[in-house]
C-alpha cells in the first residue's frame, strides 16, 4: 500500500507571461492581467462548469512547472528558503512562505472570474483576472472561492505583512507606453508598481526588462520610481 497519488492536469493557463521575471508574487495584485484557462481534452465537458458563473472568484491549484519538486522520496527537501521580499538573505521555514521551492511545488491562486465561454473551438474556456501564472502552467483543480468561509480580514500576515505596502511610482516621460492598448498599458503599469526586481537587487543604474504580452519594457528604478526607458516588440522564439 502506498500514499503516492498521481495528479493529472485538468487544464492549462494561457497568460501573457512567457517569462518568469515580472510575474506578480501573488495572485490578485494586478487585477488588469487577463488569462484564459483552457481545459485538457479529457475534461472539456461544459457540465463540469455548471453553476460556476454564480461565483465571482475561484481558487486555482497548480504546479510550479519550471521548478523540480522534492518528490515522494524527499531527495531535494530543504526546510528553509530565502523570501525575495526579505532581500534574499533571511531564511524562513518553507511552510511559512509561498516559495515555489517546496516538496510538491504546488501553487494556490485566487482569481476573479471574468467570463465562462462554454462553447469554443477549445471547449469550455474561463477568462480570469489577477492571475500570477506562467503561460502553459498546468492546473490540477479549480474550486469556488467562498467569502463567508475563505475570507478572514483579521488574520495575521506574518513577515509578509511588513512588505505588503511596498509599491513603486511609474514614470514614462517619453510616453512610450502609449503605444500599448489600454488594457495592456494598465497591466504593465500595475506590474511595475509591484516592483518585479529580486529583493537583493537595488542598483539604480541597472536596466531591467519586463516581458509581457509580446513586448519588452525596459526600465530602471530610481528611488521609489520605476522609470520606463524603452519599449520593444519581442522577437518570436523559434520552435
Amino acid at each position: 500500500m502506498t500514499d503516492a497519488y498521481t495528479l493529472t492536469p485538468i487544464a492549462r493557463i494561457r497568460s501573457p507571461f512567457a517569462h518568469k521575471f515580472g510575474i506578480p508574487r501573488q495572485s490578485g495584485l494586478v487585477e488588469e492581467v487577463r488569462a484564459r484557462i483552457v481545459f485538457e481534452p479529457a475534461f472539456r465537458n461544459a457540465d463540469a462548469l455548471r453553476g460556476l458563473e454564480e461565483y465571482s472568484h475561484l481558487w486555482l491549484i497548480w504546479q510550479f512547472s519550471t521548478v523540480v519538486a522534492a518528490g515522494a522520496d524527499g531527495a531535494n527537501w530543504r526546510p528553509t528558503v530565502r523570501p525575495p521580499r526579505l532581500g534574499g538573505n533571511a531564511r524562513m521555514g518553507v511552510f511559512a512562505t509561498r516559495s515555489p521551492y517546496r516538496p510538491n511545488a504546488l501553487g494556490l491562486s485566487c482569481v476573479r472570474l471574468v467570463k465562462a465561454d462554454l462553447h469554443t473551438p477549445d471547449g469550455p474556456v474561463l477568462t480570469v483576472a489577477g492571475a500570477d501564472l506562467l503561460d502553459g502552467t498546468p492546473i490540477y483543480d479549480i474550486k469556488p472561492y467562498l467569502p463567508h468561509i475563505d475570507a478572514h480580514p483579521d488574520a495575521l500576515a506574518g513577515f509578509a505583512g511588513a512588505t505588503a505596502a511596498h509599491a513603486l511610482g511609474v514614470a514614462d516621460p517619453d510616453g512610450l507606453l502609449d503605444a500599448l492598448d489600454p488594457e495592456t498599458r494598465a497591466a504593465v503599469g500595475g506590474l511595475l508598481q509591484n516592483d518585479p526586481r529580486p529583493g537583493y537587487q537595488r542598483d539604480p543604474e541597472r536596466v531591467y526588462g519586463l516581458r509581457y504580452a509580446g513586448y519588452e519594457v525596459k526600465f530602471r528604478v530610481e528611488g521609489d520610481e520605476a522609470l520606463v526607458i524603452a519599449l520593444e516588440r519581442e522577437t518570436p522564439m523559434r520552435r
